[in-house]
């Protein structure tokens, strides 16, 4: 099971870090300001590494929370945590229903709500939002520029990915600090992926439209997982 486990943590933080959000600002602010593909992936690692130690943290409150209600329930913990994934499963889908997932904003931008139908505008969002933002503005410097897409990566975790450590609490804090060497890999692995491709050319990746599924598809992720907690702890019975 953790095995399993390991590898839905793996796809869900690589899946996230497929995200526009998670690359496509770098590579929007490194043209305007004319910096070169070494330094543009260093910020985006550096970024990516904010990101990563907040949701660790998060991770980190969600484990200790989750030793707690196992050492109180006892064989009943797999059936909440299971309970708990399925409606977090369905949160997801209502959230698909809803329009998808929430943007991360630039600091100083101008968001302008999409309404693109049937295709995908040339530009993603992200030309308009970065459009006025201090960091691409002249009247600041690059470490302006790069304290503000830390700051925008790092105030944004990686919500998909907390379910997750719920579901390893059975493992103790050899399973916690797993899943987050797992986060940590996945997420930089994607972010540097992505940023480099886009960097050298390849501009029209089909990721951008994840953007319109990722809530749908975190909502599969989490129902399965749900179920197989459940099916995992009958079976043991």
């Amino acid at each position: 099971m953790l095995t399993t486990l390991a590898a839905t943590g793996f796809t869900v933080a690589f899946f996230h870090a497929a995200i526009p959000t998670h690359w496509l600002p770098f590579v929007l602010v490194a043209r305007a300001r004319g910096w070169t593909q070494g330094k543009t992936l260093a910020v985006a690692a550096f970024a990516g590494l904010g990101h990563v130690a907040l949701t660790s943290l998060l991770g980190l409150a969600i484990a200790w929370f989750g030793f707690q209600i196992d050492e109180h329930a006892g064989e009943l913990f797999p059936k909440v945590a299971g309970g708990i994934l399925l409606a977090i499963g369905l949160w997801y889908f209502w959230r698909q229903l809803r329009g998808g997932v929430l943007h991360h904003h630039a600091p100083g931008g101008h968001h302008q709500p999409s309404e693109r139908c049937g295709h995908e505008a040339e530009h993603s969002h992200w030309d308009e939002e970065l459009k006025g933002s201090e960091l691409v503005s002249n009247r600041t410097g690059d470490g302006a520029a790069i304290g503000g897409l830390f700051m925008m990566l790092t105030l944004s975790p990686c919500e998909g990915f907390l379910p997750v450590y719920l579901s390893g609490v059975q493992y103790g804090w050899h399973g916690f600090f797993v899943l987050s060497g797992i986060l940590a890999v996945a997420t930089l692995a994607g972010m540097m992926l992505f940023t480099w491709l886009t960097l050298v050319g390849f501009s029209r990746l089909p990721v951008q439209k994840l953007e319109r599924v990722e809530a749908g598809l975190l909502g599969v992720i989490f129902t399965v997982l749900g179920v197989m907690m459940l099916l995992v702890e009958h079976g043991g019975h």
